[in-house]
């Protein structure tokens, strides 16, 4: 199994780019479906109880984590770019309606796919931060490690489907 690659642009984004064995729209599907998005979005032991996804520019995001205890977390965000198959671009700053959140926002992330040789998919997953401070926040959070696990779980689960 491949390594995720660890890349920054600058000092405000966190980057994993990785090969998924899995074609793009089965990757894309998982990321825009909620039935999909629920069974791999968040790292085992943690799990992901509710998707409501209203996948287009402006569409709203609603996202409810669960912990190993049992806390919930609700993560709402709304997608500035959808490109099918191919771009998903999305952030906490803003709510339906572009309304602001209340809060400062935490990031922005994008997911980049391309194909590559024997029907696989380059994954590009990326979170931009306002700040330096919140991009080591995030990075301290397990960044790497819990973004790399879902992907393969994003993996396993698109090569089912």
């Amino acid at each position: 199994m491949e390594q995720a690659e660890s890349t920054s642009a600058n000092e405000h984004e966190l980057v994993i780019d990785l090969v998924l064995d899995a074609p793009r729209h089965a990757i894309y599907r998982c990321w825009t479906e909620p039935k999909l998005l629920i069974q791999w979005f968040t790292p085992k032991p943690w799990s992901t109880v509710r998707a409501e996804l209203d996948v287009r520019p402006g569409g709203a995001s609603n996202v409810t984590m669960r912990s190993p205890e049992g806390e919930e977390t609700l993560h709402p965000g709304v997608y500035l770019e959808v490109v099918p198959n191919e771009r998903l671009v999305f952030t906490d700053a803003f709510g339906p309606g572009w309304t602001p959140k209340e809060g400062p926002p935490f990031m922005v992330g994008s997911i980049l796919l391309s194909d590559e040789a024997d029907g696989k998919t380059r994954y590009v997953a990326k979170a931009s931060h306002w700040t330096k401070e919140a991009r080591e926040q995030h990075e301290k959070m397990g960044f790497h490690e819990g973004w790399t696990a879902a992907s393969r779980q994003l993996e396993a689960l698109a090569r089912t489907i």
